[in-house]
């Protein structure tokens, strides 16, 4: 068994995403650190402006204190797509994704993998 698959997932709509991993290891997402991480390009891309720039104005959505997650559903053995109240339902989180992504065992820092590419205005980092 591949110990980054889950083995049971449950997402509480209004709370966070538990997953049991097939390593008997777990992981608990609340549903705003979930938007907040999403990997979508636009919200990576608003988290690389963040880092540059700590008064980046951030969307309404994005702090909205209500959030909740209206809808998920599995996208194969790959991984789980999460639509959000504030209309965000672009992201696909992968298993892998979620893994590495794990505030409590693996990211202490916040940091979703990709994070540290280019911007999107310098794609291929070739500089100009």
């Amino acid at each position: 068994m591949n110990p980054r698959t889950p083995q049971h997932i449950d997402l509480k709509k209004d709370r966070g995403l538990t997953i049991l991993w097939n390593d008997e290891t777990s992981s608990y997402f609340s549903i705003a650190y979930l938007r907040r991480m999403s990997p979508s390009a636009d919200m990576r891309e608003l988290r690389k402006a963040t880092q540059r720039n700590p008064l980046t104005v951030l969307p309404a959505a994005a702090s909205s204190d209500n959030l909740v997650a209206t809808d998920a559903e599995l996208i194969g053995n790959y991984g789980l797509k999460i639509i959000f109240s504030d209309g965000h339902n672009s992201a696909i989180y992968s298993w892998d994704y979620l893994r590495t992504l794990d505030p409590e065992q693996n990211n202490p820092d916040d940091i979703a993998p990709g994070d540290d590419g280019p911007p999107h205005d310098n794609p291929l980092g070739l500089g100009g």
